[in-house]
């Protein structure tokens, strides 16, 4: 696999990056917090034999603090800044990958075109009240000090974003659905685009 990924990164190096064969072969969930992306996406990286980068973990290594951290010491402009260079260093450094990323990555048109342009995306929705369920189920007890406000604010937060997403060249729905039937979904749609250009 090693020679092959060197392979790819030649042939996308010299070919200036920006072909479809190379496009389909980066994959990008995208979605609200608590879509699946963080649970699908290593499940997806391992089947298909490729890398698997949190880019919210990337942004921290490249920040040196935590992604609250960059918010509260830097602001929200230092932090798409942060965003963008990591997904450009994913993407220089990775020819085959699968990439999750965090939720606000529409925000910033520049960094969201970049990711169009490089990746295959895909948009992992569900419906709000499985999104605030799963968050819960992470740990994250704040949707539950208001939760009324917090699902209007999450119901906000997915209409404002819906246009972005929905620019993803794939979607999966993952609402009622166990992580390995979701697994199976997203699979069966990634295999189908990259077999459209192989």
């Amino acid at each position: 696999p090693e020679l092959r990924r060197a392979r790819l990164a030649l042939h996308e190096l010299l070919s200036g990056g920006h072909n479809d064969a190379a496009r389909h072969r980066r994959i990008a969930l995208v979605g609200l917090r608590g879509a699946g992306k963080s649970t699908l996406g290593p499940l997806l990286a391992r089947e298909l034999d490729v890398p698997f980068i949190e880019l919210s973990r990337a942004i921290e290594a490249l920040a040196g603090c935590s992604v609250r951290e960059i918010h509260d010491l830097y602001g929200t402009t230092a932090y798409r800044r942060y965003e963008r260079r990591a997904l450009e260093e994913t993407i220089q450094i990775h020819s085959e990958v699968v990439i999750a990323t965090p939720g606000g990555i529409v925000s910033d048109p520049a960094t969201f075109n970049e990711l169009l342009a490089h990746c295959t995306t895909v948009w992992l929705r569900a419906a709000p009240e499985e999104h605030m369920g799963r968050v819960v189920a992470q740990g994250d007890m704040r949707p539950m000090a208001a939760s009324k406000e917090a699902m209007d604010d999450l119901k906000r937060i997915l209409d404002g974003r819906a246009a972005f997403y929905s620019k993803a060249e794939i979607t999966v729905d993952t609402s009622g659905q166990t992580p390995e039937q979701s697994l199976q979904t997203l699979s069966a749609s990634v295999r189908k685009a990259m077999a459209r250009v192989a």
